[in-house]
């Protein structure tokens, strides 16, 4: 079993109800860089785009936005 790093954009915009782009409009990061983080493309995690995230919606704890989780091997 390995760690993994999740970014939880997805449920974070189902949850206030908005749209990635509206996401991005409000935290000023691109859309294309949004976009690879919430779908897991992103091997590299810009924490001043977690920063700006928070900022935008007002989120004080981290693991509102980011967890840790295990995953197989395989999964990786």
């Amino acid at each position: 079993m390995s760690k993994k790093v999740i970014v939880k954009i997805p449920e974070l915009l189902k949850q206030r109800n908005i749209s990635l782009r509206e996401l991005s409009r409000l935290s000023d990061v691109r859309h294309a860089a949004l976009s690879e983080l919430s779908n897991g493309k992103r091997e590299n995690i810009n924490f001043s785009h977690i920063e700006k995230i928070a900022d935008a919606l007002r989120i004080s704890d981290i693991r509102t936005i980011i967890d840790l989780v295990e995953v197989e091997d395989d999964e990786i």
